[in-house]
C-alpha cells in the first residue's frame, strides 16, 4: 500500500525523535539539595525522647493490633507525655464556648451560651482590631489578655506587682523557652554560651540546645533527697564548664519535670544568690506550679522570691520565668 502524505510527515517525525534520543543521553534526576547528608547537622542532631523510637515503636505495635496480630496484651498506654484528652478527659466547657464565640462572633446572639462567657469573649474581641480575631496583634500578644496575666500573677504572688509589658504570650512554654534561649546564645570557642540544665530533665532544653550550637553544661540532681537541687552542685557544674565555653545562662525545673520535686523557698533564695554571685541569667520553667499535691509542699514563684530579697538582688539578677495554659488548667 502507498502511504499518503500525512503518513509520510508522520514517518518523518518518527525517525528525527529517533535520530534525536540516539544523540541526546537520557535524562539523570538531578541530586536532591535537601538530604539527611545535607541538612542542618544541628538540626539533625536534635533529640526528643518523648517522641523518640519507643512512641515510633508503640505507634506499630498499635497498627499491629489493629490489624489483628496476636499480642500477650490487647492495648498500648502511652505514658510518654501527660495527653489528658486523649485518656478521655473532657475539655473545660467555658475555654471552649469562649473560644467559640470569639471565632465566630455570630453565635453572640444565640441563647446556647451563657452570659459569662459572651462577656468574656466581647472583651477579648475589643481588643483585637476589627473586633476580629482574624486580625494581627501585637508581637508580644492581645493586650488585655496580658494585662489579665499580670493580675493573675499578683494575685498569686500576694500583692507583688505584675508588669503587663513584661508579659509575653507565645504558642506554649516550649516555644517562650526556645526564644528566649536563641537571643541569649552567642560567641564562639570558649566564649560560646553555655548552657546549665538539669539531669534529670524535659528533652525541651538539650533539644533547642542542640539545635543552636550551644554548650549543655549538666548539673545534677539528688536522688536520694528527692532529686532535690543542691548549690554545691551546681558551683562543681559552673566552674568545670568555665574551661570550655562561657556558662551565661541557668534553668531552672520547678516543680521538677520529670521529677516531681517541689523546691523550696530556701533552695529558691540559694538558687537566686547563686546567679546573684556567677552573673547568670536565670530561666525559670514553672509550668506545673498548680499541679503540686503533696500537704508538705508549697510553690513558691521565682519572680516573688526575687522581689522580696530586695534590690540589690532583683536589680541585678535578670529572670524570665515560664507558665503555660495546658499545665494550668486541668485537662487542657
Amino acid at each position: 500500500r502507498t502511504p499518503g502524505p500525512w503518513s509520510r510527515s508522520q514517518s518523518s517525525a518518527a525517525a528525527e525523535a529517533s535520530a534525536v534520543l540516539k544523540v541526546r543521553p537520557e535524562r539523570s534526576r538531578r541530586e536532591r539539595i535537601l538530604t539527611l547528608e545535607s541538612m542542618n547537622p544541628q538540626v539533625k542532631a536534635v533529640e526528643y525522647a518523648v517522641r523518640g523510637p519507643i512512641v515510633l515503636k508503640a505507634g506499630e505495635i498499635e497498627l499491629e493490633l489493629q490489624r489483628g496480630i496476636k499480642k500477650p496484651f490487647t492495648e498500648v498506654i502511652r505514658a510518654n507525655i501527660g495527653d489528658a484528652q486523649a485518656m478521655g478527659q473532657q475539655p473545660i466547657t467555658f475555654l471552649r464556648q469562649v473560644m467559640a464565640l470569639c471565632t465566630y462572633p455570630n453565635l453572640l446572639d444565640s441563647p446556647s451560651f451563657p452570659e459569662d462567657a459572651k462577656k468574656r469573649a466581647r472583651r477579648i474581641l475589643q481588643a483585637c482590631g476589627g473586633n476580629s480575631l482574624g486580625s494581627y496583634s501585637a508581637s508580644q500578644g492581645v493586650n488585655c489578655i496580658r494585662e489579665d496575666v499580670a493580675a493573675y500573677i499578683t494575685r498569686r504572688d500576694g500583692g507583688v506587682p505584675a508588669d503587663p509589658d513584661n508579659i509575653y504570650l507565645t504558642t506554649g512554654a516550649s516555644d517562650g523557652i526556645s526564644t528566649i534561649l536563641k537571643i541569649l546564645v552567642s560567641g564562639g570557642g570558649k566564649s560560646r554560651t553555655g548552657v546549665m540544665i538539669p539531669i534529670p530533665q524535659y528533652p525541651l532544653y538539650s533539644a533547642v540546645i542542640s539545635e543552636l550550637d550551644a554548650i549543655q553544661v549538666n548539673y545534677y540532681l539528688d536522688e536520694e533527697n528527692c532529686w532535690a537541687l543542691n548549690v554545691n552542685e551546681l558551683r562543681r557544674a559552673v566552674q568545670e564548664a568555665k574551661d570550655h565555653c562561657d556558662p551565661k545562662v541557668l534553668c531552672i525545673i520547678n516543680p521538677g519535670n520529670p521529677t516531681g520535686q517541689v523546691q523550696s523557698r530556701k533552695c529558691i533564695e540559694d538558687v537566686i544568690h547563686f546567679a546573684w554571685e556567677e552573673k547568670l541569667f536565670l530561666l525559670a520553667d514553672e509550668v506545673y506550679q498548680d499541679n503540686v499535691y503533696s500537704p508538705d509542699c508549697r510553690f513558691h514563684s521565682f519572680k516573688k522570691v526575687l522581689y522580696e530579697m530586695g534590690p540589690e538582688y532583683s536589680s541585678n539578677v535578670e529572670l524570665a520565668s515560664f507558665h503555660s495554659t495546658s499545665k494550668g488548667y486541668m485537662g487542657e
